[in-house]
């Protein structure tokens, strides 16, 4: 897979890696909210329909039932990762106008256009990424647009993502960003903050009977 995408994928493969927060926050103040992002609600029913829509894609390319539920197992915290990923969707686009960055419609389908090439088409592209990623092929595009704001935000910042001094300086950037969106998130879903290495992200519910499985298989870069 492309090596921009992998640069990209360092950034949820830390999230999904999180130790327990610091600071988090969540209330019941927003019902039918799974989460309240700098005032913008993200509904259960918003993330109910991204997390259907992956395990539709994943039966339709399933050769049987055994063989999709065995993509079930692989993906069994689908619900945690998504809602976490539609919460970094926000934090990123508001780190990215603090930096004064921009990612334009044409840059996304060039992207596209590159990574199809790489893989050999754009059926291929879009069943590499629900494989890999857990991306539907109604989500991909939002995911291309994810990939190209974290390689133009890490550029803006100076921050080299494979080095642990870059990944500091960009996790300072989503951090403030962040804080500054101020996070409500749903306590079934866990709680939102920042950690003792400065990332952000989303950790799980601590109410026994709401607890999702937090084992997450993070995708081997190929």
């Amino acid at each position: 897979m492309h090596r921009r995408r992998r640069t990209a994928l360092l950034l949820s493969a830390a999230i999904a890696a999180a130790s327990p927060l610091l600071t988090a926050c969540g209330s019941d103040a927003h019902p039918g909210a799974a989460a309240v992002v700098g005032g913008d609600r993200i509904t259960v029913s918003q993330l109910e329909n991204r997390v259907n829509e992956v395990r539709a894609a994943q039966r339709a390319i399933s050769h049987d039932q055994a063989q999709y539920q065995q993509a079930v197992a692989q993906t069994s915290a689908l619900t945690r990762n998504t809602l976490n990923g539609m919460v970094l969707e926000k934090v990123l686009d508001q780190a990215l106008e603090d930096a004064g960055v921009t990612v334009t419609r044409k840059e996304v389908q060039k992207y596209r256009s590159d990574l199809e090439a790489d893989t050999g088409g754009a059926a291929a592209l879009e069943q590499a990424y629900l494989q890999r990623y857990s991306v539907a092929p109604e989500q991909l595009e939002e995911s291309l647009r994810s990939d190209i704001e974290v390689q133009k935000l890490s550029a803006a910042l100076g921050a080299d993502l494979n080095t642990p001094q870059g990944g500091t300086v960009f996790w300072k950037a989503l951090a403030e960003a962040s804080e500054k969106l101020d996070v409500d998130l749903n306590p079934r879903y866990g709680s939102w903050g920042v950690d003792p290495n400065g990332r952000v992200g989303l950790v799980e519910a601590k109410t026994p009977w709401l607890r999702q499985v937090t084992r997450t298989t993070t995708p081997e870069p190929a």
